[in-house]
C-alpha cells in the first residue's frame, strides 16, 4: 500500500471470477472472469472515469471495491484500511463513506416508497439521526439536487427519468460520503437531461470535495468530468493516464480504435485523421485469449502477444499501458 495521504482509494491485483456450476451435483465447470488482475489509485478530490465496451467488467470494478461482490482475490485499501478482510459489522462503518449512483433511475428505486423514505433510508439503517432530523435531511438534499421539498411523499412513479437519478444522488449523499461510484449515471437519459445530472455532480463534487470513480462509455462524457481516465477491455486495465494525455497522445490500440471512433464537431479534422477498425467480436470472459487479452482484434499484434502477458507499466510519467509496441506510438 503507497504511503501517499493524497490517496484516497488504493486497488491491487483485484480479481472477480464468478464460478459457473453444471449438474445436479453443482460441479464447477468453469468461471466468468469479470475482472482479472487490475491495480488503480483514487485520488482525493478527483475523478476517474473509467471506460471500455459493455460487459468488460466496469460495472463489476465498482461493485466489487464497494464489497457488494467479494473478491476472489486482490486487496482494496480505502483510507489505508483493505476493506476485503474486514467482517460486516466492521465494513458497515466504512459503507458511510462509501456510496454507489446506479445506472437505471427506473431500477434503482422503490416503487414502494416515497421519495422521503428513499432518500431517508440510509439515514434510518445506520441509525445516526432521529425522526425530525432525518426529515429536515432529505429537505435538505432535495434543494441540493435541485428538487422541490414538497416532492417527500410522493413516488418514483411520478418523476421522470432525470427527476429519479436526481433522487439516487440525492440518497448517496444522505450520510456525507467521500467517495461515490457513479456506474454510468447518464447513460439511460436524454441527452438534454444528461448535460443537467452531470453539471450537478460537478457541483457537488466541488462542494463537498467528493471524489468519483466515474463508470461510462461515452467517451466525451468521460473527457468533460474526468482528471484521469483508465481503460478497461475484457477484465484488465490496459491504459491509464490524465485526460488531456490520452486524448492527445494514446499508446495503446484499444484506446486508438475507441478514440478514433468517437464523432468530432470540426469536418475537416474528422475527414484527415485516420479511422481504425476493430475486427471480430470480444471473445468470452469464460475463455479469455492467452497472453495480451486484445491480441485477438489487435491490428499489430505479433507472436509474443500470445505468449506472454504485457506488463502494466509507466511508459511515461503517470501514463500506464498493457502492450509490448507501446512505444511505437510514444
Amino acid at each position: 500500500m503507497s504511503a501517499n495521504n493524497d490517496i484516497l482509494l488504493h486497488v491491487e491485483n483485484l480479481v472477480m471470477h464468478f464460478p459457473i456450476y453444471r449438474g445436479v451435483i453443482r460441479r464447477k465447470v468453469g468461471a466468468v472472469h469479470a475482472v482479472d488482475g487490475i491495480s488503480f489509485d483514487v485520488q482525493r478530490g478527483e475523478t476517474l472515469g473509467l471506460v471500455g465496451e459493455s460487459g468488460c467488467g466496469k460495472t463489476t470494478t465498482g461493485r466489487t471495491i464497494l464489497q457488494l461482490f467479494k473478491p476472489t482475490s486482490g486487496h482494496v485499501y480505502f483510507n489505508g484500511t483493505d476493506l476485503v478482510g474486514l467482517k460486516r459489522e466492521e465494513m458497515r462503518h466504512f459503507r458511510r463513506e462509501m456510496q454507489m449512483i446506479f445506472q437505471d433511475p427506473y431500477a434503482s428505486l422503490n416503487p414502494r416508497m416515497t421519495v422521503g423514505d428513499i432518500i431517508g433510508e440510509p439515514l434510518v439503517v445506520h441509525n445516526v439521526a432521529t425522526r425530525k432530523e432525518i426529515q429536515e435531511r432529505v429537505e435538505q438534499l432535495l434543494d441540493l439536487v435541485k428538487l422541490s421539498s414538497s416532492f417527500t411523499d410522493r413516488y418514483p412513479h411520478e418523476f421522470s427519468g432525470g427527476q429519479r437519478q436526481r433522487i439516487g444522488v440525492a440518497r448517496a449523499l444522505a450520510l456525507q460520503p467521500s467517495f461515490i461510484i457513479c456506474d454510468e449515471p447518464i447513460s439511460a437519459l436524454d441527452v438534454s437531461i444528461q448535460a443537467q445530472v452531470i453539471n450537478l455532480l460537478e457541483e457537488l463534487q466541488e462542494q463537498f470535495n467528493l471524489t468519483y470513480l466515474f463508470i461510462a462509455h461515452d467517451l466525451s462524457v468521460v473527457r468533460h468530468i474526468s482528471d484521469r481516465v483508465a481503460v478497461m477491455y475484457l477484465g484488465l486495465i490496459v491504459e491509464l493516464t490524465s485526460r488531456n494525455e490520452l486524448y492527445s497522445h494514446p499508446l495503446h490500440p484499444y484506446t486508438r480504435a475507441l478514440l478514433s471512433a468517437v464523432p468530432i464537431p470540426d469536418p475537416v479534422a474528422d475527414a484527415k485523421r485516420q479511422r481504425v477498425i476493430l475486427e471480430g467480436d470480444v471473445p468470452s470472459p469464460v475463455n479469455p485469449p492467452s497472453g495480451c487479452h486484445f491480441r485477438t482484434r489487435c491490428p499489430i499484434a505479433e507472436a509474443i502477444c500470445a505468449e506472454k502477458t504485457p506488463d502494466f507499466r509507466e511508459l511515461k510519467p503517470g501514463h500506464f499501458v498493457a502492450c509490448h509496441f507501446a512505444d511505437r506510438f510514444g
